[in-house]
């Protein structure tokens, strides 16, 4: 098959890489292409792709970088709603990880502003500042793919 499709694409004027190029089950293994992690019939977004997406969001939703909560959503929600876009027909776990994180990361930004130590990471500040609550506030979720919760 591999040859096959070596034959295929140069007649094309294509090429394949040789080193990512392989053959794969699957449902098994699974493998990775455009962003995507495939096994089965799943697919959610690859390892990679979303820890490029916390790397954009990181600067954004520091600790200490002076901007409202309101404001720090506001520069948040369009880079959520291009990512939704592209990964909105995943697996529904694959989009709740980078969801929970952010919120984990806009809590922690409550917990300072309140001179509290620690990074928001009890179950008192999940209660203090449910998922809701950021609903409430307008941040935009990837699982749910709008502003609203459940």
């Amino acid at each position: 098959m591999l040859a096959y499709l070596r034959q295929w694409t140069e007649q094309a004027g294509l090429s394949l890489h040789p080193t990512k190029t392989r053959m794969a089950h699957a449902g098994e293994a699974g493998f990775d292409f455009l962003g995507w992690h495939f096994r089965g019939r799943k697919k959610w977004p690859r390892k990679k792709s979303v820890q490029k997406l916390r790397e954009k969001l990181r600067p954004l939703t520091k600790r200490t970088h002076g901007r409202s909560l309101r404001e720090t959503i506001a520069r948040v929600n369009p880079i959520l709603r291009g990512w939704h876009g592209y990964f909105r027909e995943s697996y529904p776990t694959g989009l709740s990880g980078p969801d929970g994180w952010l919120r984990r990361r806009l809590r922690a930004l409550l917990r300072k502003r309140e001179k509290r130590p620690g990074y928001g990471l009890s179950k008192a500040d999940s209660r203090r500042w449910p998922n809701r609550w950021f609903a409430v506030q307008g941040l935009f979720s990837l699982e749910h793919g709008s502003c609203t919760y459940g």
